[in-house]
């Protein structure tokens, strides 16, 4: 059993603009997810992958996570 803290992930998560698609990172600048997707809404439909509008609308829910899931812990905390 290892005595090592949990890893966190400190907010605010931001977005940063890649080639072909988004990348989200913590305050520290620990990248914790890729959205890729195709700039041509043609090539994203023929490929079967996310147009670029649609990767952003998920990176951009994708870094609300913090708070919403800490509503969620105060939320229960509180029902108790």
């Amino acid at each position: 059993m290892s005595s090592a803290s949990p890893r966190r992930f400190p907010p605010p998560w931001t977005i940063e603009r890649l080639p072909g698609g988004f990348k989200v990172v913590d305050a520290h600048g620990q990248s914790l997810a890729y959205f890729y997707a195709r700039d041509n809404d043609n090539d994203a439909g023929t490929g079967g992958v996310l147009t670029m509008d649609e990767a952003r609308r998920l990176a951009s829910n994708f870094v609300k996570l913090p708070e919403l899931l800490g509503a969620v812990t105060t939320n229960l905390e509180g029902s108790g």
